[in-house]
C-alpha cells in the first residue's frame, strides 16, 4: 500500500490521467466522485476509476476504446506509442515480430476495424503472440455489442496493471 498526497484534481490527473489510454477524463471523473481513503491500493483506486469510466457516456467509452493503438501497428513500428503501451506490447513480444507475423497482425487489425470501427483491445501482458492471435480470430466472430463490452473489460485489465506499476 502506498500513501500518496494528492492535494488537488490537477495533481491527481497529472499522476493518474494516463492510466486509461489518452483519456484523462476518467481520472477527472474519479476525483470528482470521491476517492478511496488513503493509503491507496491499486485495486481500490482501480475500483474508483472503473466506476467513473463506466458512468461515462457511450460516446466517451467509444472514444476511450478508439484512443488505443493497434497491436503491433504502425504507431508501434514508428516508436510513437505511449511508454505504457510500448512496454505492454514488448512484454508480449510484439516488438519482435517476423515479417509474416507482422503481416498477420496487420490483416487482423484491418479486419477488426472494418467490422467494428474500433481497434482490437487486449491486455497483452503475460500473453504470447499465439494467444493474442487466437483471441483476435475468436473475437472477430462477436457482434458489435459483445465486442464493445469485451473491449471495455480489457481496458479495465490494462488500467489495473498500470496502477500496479504506479502504486507498487
Amino acid at each position: 500500500m502506498t500513501r500518496v498526497a494528492i492535494e488537488d484534481r490537477a495533481a491527481f490527473v497529472a499522476r493518474f490521467g494516463g492510466v486509461f489510454e489518452h483519456s484523462p477524463w476518467v481520472a477527472e471523473a474519479a476525483f470528482e466522485a470521491g476517492l478511496p481513503v488513503l493509503p491507496w491500493t491499486p485495486e481500490g483506486l482501480h475500483a474508483a476509476m472503473v466506476l467513473a469510466m463506466r458512468a461515462g457516456s457511450d460516446e466517451q467509452k467509444r472514444a476511450l476504446i478508439a484512443a488505443h493503438p493497434d497491436l503491433a501497428g504502425r504507431l508501434a513500428r514508428a516508436g510513437r506509442l505511449t511508454a505504457e503501451s510500448s512496454k505492454e506490447q514488448a512484454s508480449a513480444g510484439l516488438d519482435m515480430l517476423s515479417d509474416a507475423e507482422r503481416q498477420r497482425f496487420t490483416a487482423l487489425n484491418e479486419a477488426y476495424k472494418a467490422k467494428f470501427g474500433l481497434p482490437f483491445i487486449m491486455a497483452v501482458k503475460g500473453h504470447t503472440k499465439d494467444k493474442i492471435l487466437a483471441a483476435f480470430e475468436r473475437r472477430l466472430n462477436n457482434d458489435s455489442a459483445a465486442e464493445f463490452a469485451t473491449a471495455l473489460k480489457e481496458i479495465e485489465k490494462i488500467a489495473l496493471l498500470r496502477l500496479k506499476d504506479l502504486l507498487p
